[in-house]
């Protein structure tokens, strides 16, 4: 029998954790798989390792896929990853994050696609915004002053499967799956580049699946696999759009990019977004600028950052 471990890294985050736990459970069960679960509970200080001992305690009266969890104390979702991976001993491994939610699909379409694509090493899925209505309209604007990428996770290349490349678009880890080997393979997930706690950096993932990439791993999209992410309205306000859309571009600077400085193509963005932004008179219209000032202001830190990385590994020599 063919085995599965779903993988969820956690940190204060106790009633989206249950939310997610009930989608696993409620989804379908593979007929030939054994399917289980491991959590990181990442430095909580709230109610998580209550409701995750409270789960263990009750999960064979409720027939809840098994579960086990342990706690690592170092902040940082990295550090978390990093603890897991020695512990998952299945033949494929699914990273769900702790604010998604599955479909119902979600377990079967998994094991349906790992043995169907028997030569495919990692596998991503759909994202898609769990949306509820409560959301402002303009979330769904697809006009010239929509504001992209949402700080809602989507990762959505429609209904046909398909091989992906470098160049991708690639996937983060909250739909990816794969089959367990590459993990030893690929390595630690990066420290330098993970969240600490909720802040609004992270690009583990997106630079672990590069490596893979480069070692040779194929990776195929299967949109059948599809989970839901939260959507926290909180995250839609002007103040957080700008943050994220800031420390997004920076990331993304970092992984891609290796110059020594900062093109002067990026000082032009600068200005005019904020020059138009100043003088518009139409609130979509200032809203998408601010947005796009501040992602070019974290393409400027992103590339700073590599010059920094790079003249340290210089001396380091």
């Amino acid at each position: 029998m063919s085995t599965l471990t779903i993988l969820i890294c956690t940190h204060n985050r106790a009633a989206l954790l249950e939310r997610v736990l009930a989608s696993l459970n409620a989804a379908r069960r593979p007929e030939s798989w054994r399917v289980d679960i491991l959590v990181a509970a990442n430095a909580c200080t709230d109610g998580t390792e209550a409701l995750l001992t409270s789960y263990e305690r009750e999960q064979a009266r409720r027939d809840g896929l098994p579960l086990t969890w342990f706690a690592e104390p170092v902040p940082g979702k990295s550090h978390a990853l990093n603890q897991a991976m020695p512990r998952v001993s299945a033949d494929v491994v699914a990273f769900v994050d702790d604010d998604h939610r599955v479909d119902a699909g979600f377990l079967t379409t998994i094991c349906q696609a790992a043995e169907a694509h028997p030569a495919t090493d990692l596998f991503c899925g759909r994202i898609l915004p769990d949306w509820d209505g409560g959301e402002p309209a303009w979330v769904h604007d697809q006009g010239p002053y929509r504001i992209y990428p949402l700080p809602v996770p989507r990762y959505d290349l429609g209904a046909e499967p398909r091989e992906i490349h470098d160049e991708g678009p690639l996937p983060g880890g909250g739909n990816l799956f794969l089959r367990v080997p590459w993990l030893a393979r690929v390595g630690d997930f990066s420290t330098e580049f993970g969240p600490k706690g909720h802040d609004l950096g992270g690009a583990e993932d997106l630079e672990w699946v590069r490596r893979a990439l480069a070692l040779g791993a194929r990776l195929r999209y299967a949109p059948e696999v599809l989970q839901y992410h939260y959507v926290d309205t909180q995250r839609l306000r002007l103040g957080y759009l700008v943050r994220k859309a800031f420390e997004r571009s920076a990331s993304s600077v970092r992984l891609r990019h290796s110059v020594e400085k900062v093109p002067l193509f990026t000082y032009r963005k600068l200005a005019g977004y904020l020059l138009r932004g100043l003088f518009s008179l139409h609130w979509p219209r200032t809203r998408f600028f601010l947005v796009r000032f501040a992602a070019a202001l974290g393409e400027i830190k992103g590339y700073r950052q590599v010059a920094r990385e790079q003249a340290a590994r210089v001396h380091s020599r």
